[in-house]
């Protein structure tokens, strides 16, 4: 049964790694770029402070705890676990994969931790957003699949990285909404 998913997640890689071109190349480069969101983080944050005020500080410090979480999950708990090679590192692989600018990244890719942080973020902020900004949770989460489409793009994930990157993502977004909100009803029952 694995060796059946595995073969079908290799053939659904390879599909969708072939559709490239080197227009998208860059593109998708830029997508996938750590810094290439600070704009849209500060645009975060101004709708944050907007409607929240001095709570979002407190917002910011679940949002770091967020990251951390995901991040440090997504490697201690899938990654060294199951050492599942990147695609680009499988041998019997790397003659097919596009691998734009030879990056290939760390040797194990299960789980995505772009996905797991950008689902995270975005399923926590797009959450408490989304009472006044109608369209901030759908956003966040189209935000979330491009960021994680593009590491199938540059050939460093799997779908199944991808997808299940993303579950724990949304996982512990959720978590983390949890007990802000648990948070809250302690410090303010009646409402702050």
């Amino acid at each position: 049964m694995l060796s059946i998913l595995k073969e079908a997640d290799e053939s659904l890689f390879l599909f969708l790694n072939g559709i490239n071109h080197p227009i998208i190349d860059p593109i998708m480069v830029f997508i996938s770029g750590k810094i290439t969101w600070l704009p849209l983080y500060l645009i975060l944050l101004v709708l944050l402070v907007r409607h929240y005020r001095w709570e979002s500080i407190r917002i910011l410090l679940f949002v770091a705890v967020l990251i951390s979480l995901s991040d440090q999950l997504s490697v201690q708990l899938f990654k060294d676990v199951f050492e599942r090679l990147r695609p680009c590192h499988e041998p019997h692989l790397q003659s097919l994969v596009h691998l734009v600018d030879g990056k290939c990244g760390g040797q194990f890719g299960f789980v995505s931790s772009h996905a797991a942080n950008s689902f995270a973020l975005a399923f926590f902020l797009g959450n408490l957003l989304s009472p006044v900004y109608k369209r901030s949770l759908t956003f966040l989460i189209a935000w979330a699949a491009v960021v994680s489409y593009s590491r199938i793009y540059l050939g460093v994930h799997y779908p199944a990285d991808i997808l299940v990157g993303a579950m724990l993502g949304v996982v512990i977004g959720w978590l983390v909404l949890r007990a802000y909100r648990f948070m809250l009803e302690k410090l303010c029952p009646t409402s702050c």
